[in-house]
């Protein structure tokens, strides 16, 4: 193991001590699919040392009202991002648990204040280990080994493994530990969704960064997988990914690859085959062709309960209610996906994509902010996959700014671009703030300012695509 790390399980060594002397706990947590589950194991850590606490999912902008009222305050998925004076000079103890970029040079552990964030030690904490990662080694300390898979939820459903096409750095050994305990199991496969819930030519119809002739086209991908002499059921049942053999996601693999390479510049066709495949991970513990049984779909299945703002439903499936919780995340899953359904019909009826010289972008009025990001990730494949896809939505009801969402191509990412990066400082110069994933980011901006942005970005990128 590097120092670096040896020095970070220092830290994890003292939050374990803290945590054994402590009676009383209030969690706060992101809302969102790694924060949940930072969540998830927290809870389950204390309720197996049978310590009293409180959860509770919060939204970043929360955190300057909330009050000191615990013997012990965790901030899980958060915390190393924002200002907490008002928590450091309280008589409550403060336990910092997150992977995000920090504010503070490394604190000591004095006062009762401790921040334990791998970027300190100089681990990268957009792909190399999650929130939930780091609850996880907190876990880990008491010999929680069975709570890793809770780490690859974690991780998975923060796309860190987005670029790559696996997990890496500390990701890996959590991953590792649950291959260990029979609970996780690591493939490389095609990289289409929906592995254990989709129909296959469904699922390869809503396949690509690229648009290719079966992109949004059901009848062209029946029309592909019957070129490549691949049955679409077994019996009455239709096929999804999981019931292939590896010979047919051979031919698939193939094939993809050279549609693929024939719509894009020269320069990107060596990234083509990253695009087509990679690591997937399946959960053994949950029924097959379960949306839980697959890594990337469970973790789209607790988003949808943080979208809608119901994450507690998520929090008990993930901490094993597999009774009513389970029902609702399946109704609010269905709920999720009508509204996407009826938005993305709305856009393109509409045609509300407007394309400025290096990005497009749609207006978004009265579309939840919370999913904001999902649908210009999905109305992507109607656009220019050239370009980064903006959307924008009012934050809320009192109109108090814009929900600024990006998404784009893993080929631009994969060719040197990181747009969190980008959005953060043409954000800056508009009075918001913004950040994220080189593929997956977004901002907050005041609303007056909308034209101002998309002239500063349109001018940023110039010559980068």
């Amino acid at each position: 193991m590097a120092v670096t790390e040896k020095d970070m399980d220092k830290r994890l060594t003292k939050a374990h001590e803290m945590l054994k002397k402590v009676e009383d706990v209030k969690i706060y947590s992101h809302i969102d699919c790694d924060g949940i589950a930072a969540g998830a194991i927290l809870s389950s850590t204390l309720d197996r040392l049978e310590i009293d606490h409180e959860i509770e999912f919060i939204t970043l902008d929360r955190i300057p009202e909330l009050k000191k009222e615990n013997e012990l305050t965790i901030f899980s998925d958060l915390g190393s991002g924002q200002n907490l004076n008002h928590f450091e000079t309280s008589e409550s103890k403060i336990l910092i648990l997150d992977h995000h970029p920090p504010l503070r040079p490394v604190s000591t552990s004095g006062n009762g204040f401790l921040e334990i964030n791998p970027n300190y030690y100089g681990i990268d904490g957009s792909f190399q280990v999650s929130g939930g990662g780091i609850c996880y080694l907190l876990a880990r300390t008491f010999g929680f080994y069975d709570l890793s898979w809770l780490g690859v939820l974690s991780a998975v459903g923060d796309m860190q493994n987005s670029l790559s096409g696996k997990l890496v750095g500390i990701n890996e050994g959590i991953l590792q530990d649950g291959i260990n305990k029979g609970m996780v199991e690591s493939a490389n496969d095609l990289a289409i969704y929906g592995r254990q819930t989709r129909p296959l030519f469904v699922a390869l119809s809503y396949f690509g960064d690229v648009k290719l002739p079966i992109t949004n086209n059901r009848n062209g991908a029946i029309q592909f997988l019957k070129n490549l002499d691949i049955p679409l059921k077994n019996g009455k049942r239709q096929r999804t990914l999981y019931d292939l053999s590896k010979q047919e996601k051979g031919r698939i693999f193939t094939e993809l690859v050279r549609m693929m390479s024939r719509e894009v510049p020269p320069r990107y066709v060596k990234y083509i085959p990253r695009l087509v495949s990679g690591d997937a991970y399946e959960f053994l513990k949950e029924e097959e062709y379960s949306p839980l049984r697959d890594a990337s779909e469970f973790s789209t299945a607790v988003n949808a309960c943080s979208r809608h703002k119901q994450p507690e439903i998520a929090l008990n499936v993930l901490k094993g209610d597999r009774g009513l919780a389970l029902d609702d995340m399946d109704q609010l899953s269905l709920e999720h996906r009508r509204y996407l359904a009826q938005k993305m019909e709305w856009i393109q009826e509409e045609d509300r994509i407007n394309h400025l010289h290096n990005l497009q972008y749609f207006h978004g009025n009265g579309i939840k902010s919370e999913v904001i990001g999902t649908i210009a990730g999905m109305i992507l494949s109607y656009g220019d996959w050239r370009k980064p896809m903006i959307g924008f939505t009012q934050i809320n009801d009192e109109n108090e700014g814009l929900k600024v969402s990006l998404r784009c191509s893993r080929l631009l990412a994969f060719d040197g671009i990181h747009f969190g990066h980008i959005i953060n400082k043409v954000a800056s110069k508009v009075g918001g703030s913004g950040g994220g994933h080189s593929v997956a980011c977004g901002a907050y901006i005041p609303a007056e300012k909308q034209d101002k942005f998309l002239e500063l970005f349109d001018e940023k990128l110039k010559g980068m695509l």
